[in-house]
């Protein structure tokens, strides 16, 4: 009874948003990230890439995060293994949020590899947002498509304007991207454990990040999901037969609610 009731208020909340509020959050996120491209454009000829291979970058990888990490790495006079591995890691986030989204958005498999070159931070948390599959599918398809047009322009732009900007720091440029995914995240984080787990991966990701190699801390911050799940497993109140005891709409009950 609870999760039919659960799904009969997402169903409501779904029939509140209609169709163009989908696209205009979209569009809001696809214009203000895909903007930032240009910082990218900027950075990457600036470590000595060419034109061509910054808009390849841009075109093929097409994760800004990634992207920014293999340019500062061969900025920095690293080698070019180590950046591409550094990038590698910082991307391996992505295979997880396909898994989440293949089954959200459960598009036809013929469409899946095409797909597949959209999946990000920004899709993820657009689509993430959305009540109903048809709004998931909207926000997914309008958040890649303006994205993925306007980062690869503003790429393309940057690296011809490189000369004439001058150092990208200065502008605060290579900021934008990960702003907007933040005050992206923020507003989901409505539970206890949700701030807990967003909290600890901070603490871990910044605090290892002057002693692992790059892409690295990022993928040990991801492990502030299970130890927060599994502290809050072990607080919960427990049955004669060892399974946790649950309320009356099918939540967990904590120590203190009983």
């Amino acid at each position: 009874m609870a999760q039919q009731t659960a799904f009969a208020n997402m169903t409501a909340d779904g029939a509140d948003k209609p169709d163009r509020a989908v696209v205009r959050d979209a569009l809001g996120v696809g214009v203000a990230v895909g903007l930032s491209g240009f910082a990218f454009g900027v950075t990457s000829a600036g470590s000595g890439l060419g034109l061509l291979q910054s808009c390849a970058l841009s075109l093929l990888v097409f994760t800004g995060a990634s992207q920014f990490a293999l340019v500062g790495a061969l900025a920095a006079g690293g080698s070019p293994f180590t950046a591409a591995a550094g990038a590698f890691f910082l991307g391996v986030r992505n295979a997880f949020y396909g898994l989440r989204l293949s089954q959200l958005l459960d598009l036809p498999r013929a469409v899946r590899p095409f797909a597949a070159q959209w999946v990000i931070d920004e899709t993820t948390a657009v689509t993430l947002a959305q009540p109903t599959r048809r709004a998931r599918r909207i926000g997914f398809t309008v958040t890649g498509l303006t994205l993925y047009a306007l980062w690869n322009l503003t790429t393309l732009l940057g690296a011809l304007g490189a000369k004439a900007i001058g150092d990208t720091r200065a502008w605060g440029l290579d900021a934008a991207g990960p702003a907007v995914f933040l005050a992206l995240l923020a507003p989901m984080l409505r539970t206890t454990t949700e701030r807990v787990v967003a909290g600890l991966a901070v603490l871990l990701g910044l605090g290892l990040l002057p002693v692992l190699p790059a892409g690295v801390p990022v993928l040990v911050a991801a492990l502030a999901a299970p130890v927060a799940l599994v502290a809050e497993g072990r607080r919960r109140p427990r049955g004669p037969r060892g399974e946790p005891v649950t309320g009356p709409d099918g939540g967990a009950v904590a120590e203190g609610d009983r």
